[in-house]
């Protein structure tokens, strides 16, 4: 209990803590006092004194105790332990993210370990916790798009989705113009500055109900920039390339599982927050305690010690 205390603690002035070396120098006068009075002791041939020398023998190094104790405990009140509140104020403005990922058949493939799907949810859920600061939203698209999580700082809830991500919630296809649109359409209405999407797609468009053309000039005019990742040989590499050409983003190519990571880690520096955290340290005082410890065990090396007297003297 004690130490777990201490693992939690902060001292103020830990120079107090010097103290403990008179503790020593103590014991060692104490025990060459002891010596001398034993001495003494053993040739006295008084009657009363050797009625209570059992008492005596028993009681004797108690007050030396108790001032012992009641010196550490003041050292450590001394010394001031305090216990540490860290409080972080954040000023600026962070980014809104929307991640747009392609979950169509042809994800499962396997020339991505385990597959092109489980290796783009997990570089995506280790994107998400980089992202302390910002507001991020996942989007889903195959034949179909649906958004799977709003744009919202809930770490949690985006990994929970992310990590349940499977083939076969949405209509099979590649439907590139829905996903994007349906991405933009999450960040429109945002009043942060800065909106990014992150579109990762294996395969060519196959139509949807808004045409890739028509998805790129909403992001252009809502001022959404958009990172577009082509995963396998399959990916549309002049589609991707012009997406994110037009809107200011860049185009990645990922042939494995690390270079997907990369390609994240470089989207990660490239689009950093604007955002200042502060730091407070606030300090409450727990030296109370010790005080009051140093104070109780000075009483009883004073009540122990003319317990003793008033035994030897009676």
């Amino acid at each position: 209990m004690l130490y777990s205390w201490f693992q939690h603690i902060h001292f103020a002035w830990p120079m107090a803590f010097a103290g403990f070396a008179v503790l020593p120098l103590m014991i060692l006068w104490y025990a060459w006092k002891q010596r001398k009075l034993s001495g003494a002791f053993e040739l006295t041939i008084n009657p009363s004194v050797r009625k209570i020398s059992s008492f005596r023998m028993a009681m004797r190094h108690l007050p030396f105790l108790f001032r012992l104790l009641a010196i550490s405990a003041l050292i450590v009140a001394l010394a001031r332990p305090q216990t540490r509140f860290d409080e972080n104020l954040q000023e600026g403005e962070g980014i809104d993210i929307v991640l747009c990922m392609d979950v169509s058949g042809s994800m499962l493939e396997e020339d991505f370990l385990p597959n092109r799907l489980e290796a783009a949810k997990e570089v995506a859920a280790n994107f998400v916790k980089s992202r302390a600061t910002d507001r991020i939203g996942v989007v889903i698209f195959s034949g179909e798009s649906f958004t799977l999580v709003p744009l919202t700082t809930d770490k949690e809830v985006l990994l929970q989705q992310i990590n349940g991500i499977q083939k076969g919630l949405l209509e099979d296809g590649t439907a590139i113009g829905d996903g994007l649109g349906i991405s933009v359409a999450r960040l429109k209405a945002a009043a942060t500055k800065s909106k990014v999407v992150i579109l990762l797609t294996d395969g060519d468009d196959q139509g949807g109900r808004i045409s890739p053309v028509e998805a790129r000039m909403m992001a252009k005019s809502y001022g959404v920039r958009v990172y577009t990742i082509g995963v396998g040989a399959e990916s549309s590499e002049t589609l991707m390339r012009s997406i994110a050409s037009e809107t200011g983003g860049l185009y990645f190519k990922a042939r494995d599982k690390d270079g997907l990571q990369k390609i994240y880690n470089e989207i990660d520096q490239l689009e950093r927050s604007r955002v200042e955290v502060t730091t407070l340290k606030r300090y409450i005082e727990r030296f109370h305690p010790w005080a009051l410890l140093a104070g109780i065990f000075l009483v009883l090396e004073l009540l122990f010690r003319w317990l003793l007297l008033r035994k030897i003297s009676g």
